[in-house]
């Protein structure tokens, strides 16, 4: 994985634990992805209007996911606290955005993909957490 091989190769050591934050960091992307698509496949549905909020949320939790990994990567001046703060909000907007997409997941397939998507990324998050 480049994520770890790069992180491996700066030179400052992380304070954090690398393979939960290498497998947080490819969550976060992954799910940043997922949730972009899943947006766009509720705006390409029959009756998009059905699926406004949770556009929403996918856009959002796509932003919010993308930001983490970057700040997850960054080592050098590394502000824990701050970090703390962005996982723990990457975390909730999963939740959140996993439970919109779960009410959908019957009939749209992109959001059931989504809604397992958000649900690991809040998972790697609070594993991540628990070493902060």
């Amino acid at each position: 994985m480049k994520t770890q091989e790069m992180l491996s190769s700066h030179p400052r050591k992380s304070q954090l634990y690398m393979k939960k934050l290498t497998d947080c960091i490819s969550e976060c992307i992954a799910c940043a992805d997922t949730c972009n698509i899943c947006a766009d496949a509720c705006l390409g549905e029959e009756k998009p209007q059905m699926l406004v909020k949770c556009v929403g949320l996918d856009l959002n939790c796509a932003d919010i996911c993308q930001t983490t990994a970057r700040v997850l990567a960054r080592q050098a001046g590394m502000d824990m606290q701050a970090v703390r703060l962005q996982v723990q909000a990457c975390a909730a907007i999963c939740a959140t955005c996993a439970t919109e997409c779960q009410q959908h997941a019957e009939m749209h397939r992109h959001c059931r993909i989504c809604m397992d998507a958000c649900r690991s990324c809040e998972d790697k998050c609070r594993q991540l957490l628990s070493g902060l």
